[in-house]
This record gives C-alpha cells, structure tokens and sequence, in this order.
C-alpha cells in the first residue's frame, strides 16, 4: 500500500504544478500580454514566455496520467468507470488525454508550424486565449469534482 500513497503524493503534486501552471499562462500570463503588447505581437510574446513552460507541462502531465493510473490499476478501481457517480473519474482522464494530445502530439506536429506562418496572429491569439479559459474552466469542475467525489460526496 506504501506505493499507493507515494503514487497519490505524486499526482496531487503533478496536479497542483499542471493545473496551476494552466492558471497561470489563462489568468496570469496572457491578460498582460493583451494588454501591453501590439495586436500582431501577441502571439510571438506569448510563444517567447511559454516556450519555457512546455517541457514543465509535459513532465507533469506524464506525471499526473502515470501515477492516476498506477492507483486506479493497483487499488482495482477499474469498475468505478461502469458507474456514474464516479463521472469525475471519467473527467480526470479525458482532461490528462486532452492536455497530453495538445502537448505531446498537436503543439508539437501541427499547432507551432500553423502558428509561425499565422496569415491572422491576432486572430490566432484570441482563439488561443479562448481555449485556454475553456479548459482552465473544464479543469477546475474536474478538480472539485475529484476532490469532492474521492472523498465520498456523490
């Protein structure tokens, strides 16, 4: 059981540094760049500061997916993904697929290339800002939803 509880010590940590740092760049990163930089510059300035942030982001989501399945595979809670009330659990990882496609395979193959020969940067920038909202919205209802559903509310 000791690797169960290093396993939730793992992910909440991987949690707190994937979750927050998603805050961060939505609330703290990209108002300021909207506000200070020129409408054609927003998207360079952004790409300049959050290139630092993507291997972080990579090794916490990697992080966060491995050890949330460790503890569903060694505590055998395979079956709660058959019941709804458990419908934070399906959040979890549809949330970690969604960060994990964008990071590992979609930025990477697709996004960045697109991005570089942007015809629209602002444009561009404003569906970025968008998205980051919509998925820092989707991952607080995922976190209180786990926080609450793990410790027995629905």
């Amino acid at each position: 059981m000791d690797d169960i509880i290093i396993a939730r010590a793992i992910h909440l940590l991987s949690i707190l540094f994937w979750i927050g740092g998603v805050a961060f760049v939505t609330l703290g990163l990209m108002p300021p760049i909207r506000g200070s930089t020129a409408p054609d510059d927003r998207l360079a300035a952004f790409h300049r500061i959050e290139g630092r942030f993507a291997p972080q982001a990579r090794i916490w989501v990697l992080l966060a997916g491995a050890s949330g399945f460790w503890m569903i595979h060694r505590a055998q809670m395979w079956d709660r993904f058959t019941y709804p009330q458990f419908w934070w659990m399906h959040a979890m990882v549809a949330l970690w697929a969604i960060f994990f496609a964008m990071l590992f395979l979609i930025e990477p193959f697709f996004l960045h290339r697109r991005m570089q020969d942007s015809p629209d940067p602002e444009r561009d920038f404003r569906r970025m800002e968008r998205m980051h909202r919509i998925l820092l919205l989707i991952a607080v209802v995922t976190v209180l939803g786990a926080a609450a559903g793990s410790h027995g509310l629905f």
